[in-house]
């Protein structure tokens, strides 16, 4: 038999650095197509919980973007924010993608523990917006008019947060099984004043919500409440948003993963800009 060499696997053209915004540490995984970028740049794709989804976001869009005339998946650089740890998730993710709640109202932990810090996402957001955005822009050439995050869970949460109290960061959210009951009346708040705070720019923004079907016996309902909001911001007065709702058959909250990646790039491609 022929002898076998063990080596590490590596992504193609992708790389990893790391960085510090207030007293926090997080693993940057950067991928890149290989075909020239468009006269415009690349399109940029933020993707939370990278320790878990980075890989399968980047071999997505690479092999789906190879007949982008017959996919309608155009290469794009993936850019996920992960943490320092081989594990898929980490603790801090709770501080990152969470608004500010009343340890009162906190939902029952599925443990009957303590839940970890919460309350950060607006501090993420910035970091995002401030810090990280002008540093891949720095680095490579991209599209600022096409710009999208996807996040799942907690991080589906967060990309709802993100929607509702800066709209025009990005021109595509994705939320994936969002727990929209980790602070529902805030959310509900945000989307009530959702108006105030849009650009008259005319550019239309894409949004898409999804479940897994098996989430709808979930006892926190969160399925129902994505499924309304979804249908709330797709009335004729937000005729700016373009606004999808998926469930996806036989898929759990986690199992929802794979498919929803494979669905979200397609829906990202279209570019409602």
């Amino acid at each position: 038999m022929t002898s076998l060499q063990q080596q590490p696997v590596h992504i193609p053209r992708s790389q990893q650095m790391t960085a510090e915004y207030r007293g926090r540490t997080y693993r940057i995984f950067i991928s890149v197509p290989s075909q020239s970028p468009p006269a415009s740049g690349y399109p940029v794709i933020y993707v939370l919980d990278a320790n878990s989804v980075f890989a399968t976001m980047t071999e997505t869009i690479r092999a789906q973007s190879r007949a982008p005339e017959k996919t309608g998946v155009f290469p794009a650089i993936v850019v996920g924010i992960g943490y320092e740890t081989e594990e898929p998730f980490h603790p801090n993710r709770h501080y990152d993608f969470t608004m500010p709640v009343p340890r009162s109202e906190l939902p029952k932990h599925p443990t009957g523990g303590e839940w970890p810090e919460q309350g950060g996402a607006s501090g993420f957001l910035t970091f995002i917006e401030d810090e990280l955005k002008p540093a891949i822009a720095a680095m490579h050439p991209i599209d600022p008019a096409r710009q999208s995050i996807i996040g799942h869970s907690l991080g589906g949460l967060f990309v709802l947060h993100a929607f509702l109290t800066h709209p025009g960061g990005f021109q595509t959210y994705i939320a994936g099984s969002p727990s929209i009951h980790w602070n529902e009346s805030a959310l509900l708040e945000k989307e009530r004043t959702l108006p105030a705070r849009l650009n008259d720019d005319g550019g239309r923004i894409g949004l898409l919500i999804a479940m897994g079907e098996q989430e709808r016996t979930h006892k926190s309902n969160a399925y129902d409440k994505a499924e309304a909001m979804a249908a709330r911001l797709s009335a004729p007065n937000h005729s700016w948003l373009d606004v999808s709702f998926k469930s996806f058959a036989e898929e759990g909250h986690i199992s929802v993963l794979p498919v929803l990646i494979s669905h979200a790039v397609r829906f990202l491609s279209k570019n409602p800009r």
